[in-house]
């Protein structure tokens, strides 16, 4: 989605960014290119050999770019606050990611039940999938996968592995085949559990609530908040954090109860109502986009510290 993200940023000369997936930096690149020739990036990837590429690919634009492998819920870090035009997250995993057998994300591929997008990190699928109780893996399934049928399939894996402890992509999913057959369906039966794991092993959820808060904190007033989201969790949680922080009004705890609101001004407002979806040519060339949507807040004004801290948590 490179000329919707580039139409919600409005890449200009002397503009700061960040791109806090950089993964093959296609959009990075784009963004650097409508920039120049003093547009400035902040790039960062949990992925070590998605920099590497990354670095590589924008040898181009050296002097107007700094990388790091990071998580983006650590941008405000290392970016300055309220120093940036524009903050792209596009979500998920990248292609290069899916296609190398050996990350272990793929259960169309032979590797290692691995699914770590920072190698350096200890936690693994296969920890998840040898150690985690019933229950907890039921959970995570349901949750994070939308497994109808979770707590069935949690003590069918369960009973394999006081077989033999699961260590390779295929070994999971034909378990999950065959205890599902596909039947003709399109989607792999193993498809909501490997979201699932790859979630959980990556903390997405946390790393987007965090992300969120942190890049509105870096970003300056009038400057556009970019998220690209692939499954209607994700995209709950974009919504969310824009519903609440588009309101005039705050409220104590979780539910809002008219009679206790209390005014305030809004820090973001929405650009667009409606999540703006891949195009037809682009989701024909390239069938992983189908499910994308891209959603803009543009920041209104200062913002409260004490307030992102606890979003953040």
């Amino acid at each position: 989605m490179v000329a919707e993200v580039l139409a919600a940023l409005r890449p200009a000369p002397g503009g700061r960014y960040v791109d806090g997936t950089i993964g093959g930096a296609g959009h990075a690149a784009a963004i650097l290119a409508a920039s120049s020739p003093t547009g400035w990036l902040w790039g960062c990837d949990r992925d070590g050999a998605a920099i590497e590429a990354a670095r590589s690919r924008l040898a181009g634009f050296a002097g107007r770019f700094e990388l790091r492998q990071a998580n983006f819920a650590e941008l405000a870090e290392w970016v300055p606050p309220e120093s940036c035009d524009g903050v792209l997250l596009d979500l998920g995993i990248s292609s290069p990611q899916l296609d190398e057998a050996g990350r272990g994300f793929s259960f169309q591929l032979d590797g290692p039940l691995d699914m770590r997008m920072d190698q350096r990190q200890a936690e693994t699928a296969a920890r998840w999938v040898n150690e985690a109780g019933v229950e907890e893996l039921a959970r995570l399934f349901w949750e994070l996968g939308g497994e109808r049928r979770a707590r069935q399939l949690a003590r069918v894996i369960a009973r394999e592995r006081e077989r033999r402890r699961f260590a390779t992509t295929r070994q999971l999913a034909d378990l999950i085949e065959r205890w599902a057959p596909r039947g003709g369906r399109k989607a792999h039966p193993a498809t909501r559990v490997f979201q699932a794991l790859r979630m959980a092993v990556n903390d997405e959820i946390g790393s987007l609530q965090q992300g969120l808060a942190k890049a509105l904190r870096v970003l300056k007033p009038g400057g556009r908040l970019v998220v690209i989201t692939f499954h209607s969790l994700e995209d709950r949680l974009v919504k969310e954090f824009g519903r609440a922080r588009a309101r005039d009004y705050s409220f104590p705890g979780t539910v809002d109860v008219p009679a206790l609101r209390a005014p305030r001004a809004p820090e973001l407002r929405w650009v667009n109502r409606k999540a703006i979806r891949t195009s037809a040519a682009e989701a024909a060339a390239n069938p992983r986009s189908r499910s994308a949507q891209l959603r803009v807040l543009e920041k209104l004004g200062g913002t409260n510290d004490a307030d992102l801290e606890q979003n953040s948590r």
